[in-house]
């Protein structure tokens, strides 16, 4: 969600400016690639990069596509082969051993439904989104509707650049499929047509109680993340604005009182970090009884969490191995952490191995590939895939 807070930033000052733009997105990948489906860069027509579509070497002549994009007015699908490693037509020899499909779509700043405006709507509210870019993957000179369709799954709201009424349904259908999966994938529309159902999951937010000096360094990565980040702590003179500026929200409360002003759902993270052990102790007791919260990490070792447990259990209350399982103390990742910055990076890699269901072990322990490449399939009905292999049957007679 970073990248496309960033696209948005920049579109912003580019429409003060006057400049045109477009938006290149990674839409479908054969094989390996750097990025993955749903990498987004801005490129206006003075040349900024907002956002990347690769490591850095396909950004040089994806800019000259955009600006091309943007002077004809007109999306165009190009697609970048990287896995002849003797293929110097990039001026590189790239070696990811994938194909990279790249959608530019020109701007069109008086749009109110341009790409960069309906991604605008995602960022807005915190809540799940599906988004269908619609393009040809057989040809690549054929229409290149692009994306075309929103759908927030709270409101309920859709936004279409649709004309035709079979098609909204359609890809309001697969939206619903989206959130069934909880995740991304692609349609056959037609025997022309690709689409990339898109997943947007609502954004990670970060709670810290605490606000001493080992928090600063917390906030200010999990910002550069783009999560959402509250801190909260019940002293005045630590819970300031100057000290966390890059926090969303900055809070002095009672223990008892922050779940009055903090809203917690299965993608908040809560981090007891205010080394009091009564305020961490009254959060924990509050916590443990919040089922959508999944994630509670508690700073100190083991012996200072299971006295929690025992205090607990001693005034009355039963504590469920269901739970436990949601506690995570000692927090973070066992990288030998020492410092405020080192703690910050183990204690974020921990919460971002749970939020992608990994076990944080190094990647050359694993066997398959980083990614996996079933997301890659193109989903056909049955009569599709029949019309798509017979088609494919008659070229290759």
């Amino acid at each position: 969600m970073k990248e496309i807070t960033d696209i948005i930033r920049s579109y912003e000052q580019a429409l003060t400016s006057g400049k045109r733009m477009a938006l290149a997105t990674v839409v479908h990948v054969e094989g390996s690639s750097y990025r993955r489906p749903g990498a987004r860069m801005l490129v206006t027509d003075d040349g900024q990069l907002t956002g990347a579509i690769s490591g850095g070497c396909l950004e040089g002549d994806a800019l000259r596509k955009a600006l091309l994009a943007i002077s004809q007015q007109k999306n165009k699908l190009v697609t970048y082969d990287t896995t002849d490693e003797n293929d110097t037509t990039l001026g590189v020899q790239l070696g990811c051993n994938g194909i990279v499909h790249i959608l530019f779509e020109p701007i069109k700043a008086d749009d109110a439904e341009n790409p960069v405006e309906l991604l605008k709507n995602i960022s807005a509210k915190r809540q799940n989104a599906a988004v269908v870019t619609l393009f040809s993957l057989h040809s690549r000179a054929g229409t290149q509707p692009g994306t075309c369709f929103l759908h927030l799954q709270t409101d309920d709201q859709v936004t279409c650049n649709c004309t035709d009424p079979e098609m909204y349904d359609l890809l309001l259908n697969e939206t619903q499929a989206a959130y069934e999966r909880g995740d991304s994938f692609f349609k056959a529309f037609d025997q022309s047509l690709t689409g990339f159902v898109e997943y947007f999951n609502t954004p990670p937010s970060l709670v810290i109680a605490g606000a001493g000096n080992d928090t600063i360094p917390l906030t200010e990565m999990a910002s550069v993340l783009g999560w959402n980040v509250t801190v909260v702590d019940g002293r005045t003179g630590h819970a300031t604005r100057q000290r966390f500026p890059k926090a969303g929200k900055v809070l002095v409360t009672r223990a008892e009182d922050v779940l009055k002003h903090v809203t917690v759902d299965e993608r908040t993270f809560v981090l007891l970090m205010t080394h009091n052990y009564n305020y961490d102790l009254a959060l924990l007791k509050q916590l443990l009884n919040v089922d959508a919260c999944q994630y509670v990490g508690a700073l100190g070792p083991k012996k200072k969490l299971e006295r929690m447990y025992a205090e607990l259990e001693s005034d009355g209350m039963v504590i469920t191995d269901e739970q436990k399982a949601k506690v995570f103390g000692p927090v973070g990742l066992d990288i030998g952490a020492e410092t405020s910055e080192e703690i910050a990076l183990s204690v974020l890699a921990e919460i971002k191995a749970v939020l992608g269901k990994r076990a944080g072990f190094s990647l050359r322990e694993k066997l398959e590939p980083i990614h996996n490449r079933s997301d890659q399939r193109v989903d056909y009905t049955r009569d599709e895939k029949e019309d798509f292999l017979c088609a494919v049957q008659t070229i290759v007679s």
